[in-house]
């Protein structure tokens, strides 16, 4: 019975496209667009603008400086206020560092001129990127020109810089010290799109087969036992699905060398499970909605809430609790977590064995509604 279920589930694999498209071109060429649009680690050189009314040698001072740093690119100099902020408006830079009339003559009195800088963070990482870099420049500024006036009054160069910096302060990023954007987003959004692909190739093998009226014959090729039938039609998927999760963890740890601080079977194992667990979420969910349409859109809306949901990028100790809690029933936000412990900490996995074990609790979801599923199976009955 086994045997034969197998058989049917790999020439249904083998009969249509859409399967070879849905979970080996799309999830490749997902991993592929990710880390192509993230090439570079950290975006560099963000558009950005300069308005110098002042024209002395200290605001020439701090445009050099500006053009210096590797975060911003100084791409034009306006001559006011309204024609840098047109230009920011109209999404030709991502800010602006304002330079008022008199500031050297003001500096130099003791007056405290003000330099203002604007970032546009409706595009929140130029915006970011753009704020850091002009903060920068306006305290390395600040910090100048406070240790001219203490020389300037008799006080050692040496002792004016410990006055202006008494407490040296050493940074030292943990798991990511090159802050590469890609190192953390690849990480997290590469297995998440596999996870929704995953759930919805799963959603529509089963659903499917109500739709269509088959699944007559698909619970009898299996000798009339659900479990059979899923074993049959699953397993193919499960090895196609984990070998290319593994392909993509090669790309990732092997051939662009992201961390990997412990034996790479840790990650290997968690992204099976995590194949076999949103393949069982998936079966969970045709159980209560055993119809093509709602589930494979249960499915998708569970996929695409899980980027934010698992907390690639915020906390969930933050989050609402009514939205929080949902994080704990997404198979992805345990992987997530074993990648935090395993590849970036290198921690022993005897700490991370509660992730793996909630993926592997996933499996007793399909036993829930497994009858239910088997009536609808022998009863096919399509609602558009």
């Amino acid at each position: 019975m086994i045997g034969a279920s197998l058989r049917r589930g790999i020439k249904t694999l083998a009969s249509r496209k859409i399967y070879i498209v849905m979970m080996v071109i799309v999830p490749l060429v997902s991993a592929f667009f990710f880390l192509n649009l993230m090439n570079e680690g950290l975006p560099l050189k963000v558009p950005s603008g300069m308005v110098d009314l002042d024209r002395s040698s200290m605001s020439r001072s701090v445009a050099r400086n500006l053009r210096a740093t590797e975060l911003i690119e100084i791409s034009g100099e306006y001559e006011n206020f309204n024609d840098a902020l047109d230009k920011v408006r109209g999404g030709e830079i991502f800010g602006f560092f304002y330079i008022p009339r008199d500031f050297q003559k003001d500096a130099l009195a003791g007056r405290t001129p003000t330099l203002s800088y604007y970032s546009n963070m409706t595009v929140f990482v130029p915006g970011t990127l753009s704020f850091k870099g002009f903060k920068t420049i306006a305290v390395t500024t600040m910090g100048g020109v406070v240790k001219t006036t203490l020389v300037s009054a008799g006080i050692g160069d040496d002792t004016a810089g410990s006055l202006l910096q008494p407490v040296v302060v050493q940074d030292h990023p943990m798991g990511n010290p090159w802050t590469n954007y890609s190192i953390y987003l690849s990480n997290s959004f590469i297995p998440c799109t596999l996870a929704l692909l995953v759930m919805l190739v799963t959603a529509f093998s089963i659903c499917h087969e109500i739709k269509t009226g088959s699944s007559v014959q698909w619970i009898a090729t299996a000798g009339g036992r659900m479990w059979v039938a899923l074993l049959g039609k699953l397993l193919p998927q499960t090895v196609v699905f984990s070998i290319v999760g593994i392909a993509m963890q090669a790309l990732l740890y092997g051939f662009l060398h992201f961390p990997l601080n412990n034996h790479p079977m840790h990650i290997i194992t968690a992204m099976i499970l995590l194949v076999i667990a949103c393949q069982a979420f998936a079966v969970g969910v045709c159980e209560i909605v055993p119809n093509l349409r709602l589930s494979l859109s249960i499915c998708s809306l569970t996929g695409i809430l899980s980027f934010s949901i698992a907390a690639f990028s915020f906390p969930v100790p933050q989050m609402y609790g009514a939205v929080g809690i949902f994080s704990y029933i997404v198979p992805i936000r345990y992987y997530f977590l074993i990648y935090i412990d395993q590849a970036l900490n290198g921690i022993p996995i005897y700490f991370s064995r509660y992730y793996y074990a909630a993926l592997l609790g996933f499996l007793l979801l399909p036993a829930v509604g497994l009858n239910r599923l088997k009536r609808h199976a022998l009863n096919p009955v399509y609602v558009p």
